[in-house]
């Protein structure tokens, strides 16, 4: 004779070793029918609150996941690997100013992502730029799971050029993709050296791809305002600038070899 439902029921809770049942509150999911094991004499706990643990243990392992992953893809120099927001020293007010600006930036970087809104760090040597604009993709990556990367203008160059010997493993075509489709771009050292029309074409290849497509871009240099459009030309910093760009100057002396004097 076939078992009844009822009949299938406790022979597994046999089998699982349940001896009983009891109705429990769950402080933040209500009542729920906890069971009570062979094995132990507390009830067991609430099961969306299990769930909940798991889902958020999956999150966090996705999470991780992709950093390591796109800190690969970032390219981040050894020196800077990291450095964050809060390892950054403040001495001054304009330290402070450019510190809370690049936080700023990417608290509300949902917004300037979907507005394409692009960064500026500008001034001295040794201020602190590139510190900055670096902790700005680790926090991205690490607690936003965004796709941002770091390059300087010569490394950009130098694998465009590899890729005319056949012997790099990749094409011109994949790097200015990498580089155009990432959700936030850091370009350090724009306007370094004086550049050709090879370097110029590119780095506005780079900046107007990364507009038509409205993704937003930090832009690292050492020059002034003035000096970055006779450096990358008028048509790359309006792009820059179209939409709101934000601008932080740095101004007060370098930081670097102070404590070795």
């Amino acid at each position: 004779m076939a078992r009844s439902v009822s009949d299938l029921g406790a022979h597994m809770d046999r089998k699982l070793g349940v001896i009983g049942r009891q109705a429990v509150i769950c402080e933040k999911h209500g009542e729920y029918s906890a069971v009570i094991l062979k094995s132990s004499s507390e009830p067991s706990g609430c099961p969306v609150c299990a769930s909940d643990k798991r889902e958020m243990e999956e999150f966090e392992r996705k999470k991780w996941q992709f950093a390591m992953v796109q800190k690969g893809s970032a390219r981040i120099p050894k020196r800077f690997t990291e450095k964050s927001f809060a390892d950054y020293r403040v001495d001054r007010p304009e330290q402070q100013i450019a510190l809370d600006a690049c936080v700023d930036y990417v608290d509300d970087f949902p917004k300037h992502k979907r507005d394409g809104r692009c960064m500026l760090l500008l001034g001295k040597v040794g201020t602190g730029k590139t510190h900055l604009a670096i902790a700005a993709v680790n926090f991205l990556i690490e607690e936003c799971s965004v796709k941002a990367i770091y390059r300087t203008v010569g490394t950009v160059i130098s694998d465009i050029r590899a890729t005319f010997s056949d012997r790099s493993g990749s094409s011109e075509a994949y790097i200015m993709a990498e580089i155009i489709g990432a959700d936030l771009l850091v370009l350090d050292e724009v306007g370094a050296t004086k550049q050709s029309e090879f370097e110029l074409a590119t780095l506005f290849s780079i900046i107007n791809g990364r507009y038509e497509q409205s993704r937003p871009t930090i832009i690292v240099s050492n020059l002034s305002s003035t000096e970055l459009n006779e450096a990358i030309g008028v048509r790359c910093v309006d792009r820059i600038r179209e939409n709101g760009c934000i601008g932080v100057r740095f101004e007060w002396e370098s930081q670097r070899g102070k404590e070795g004097f």
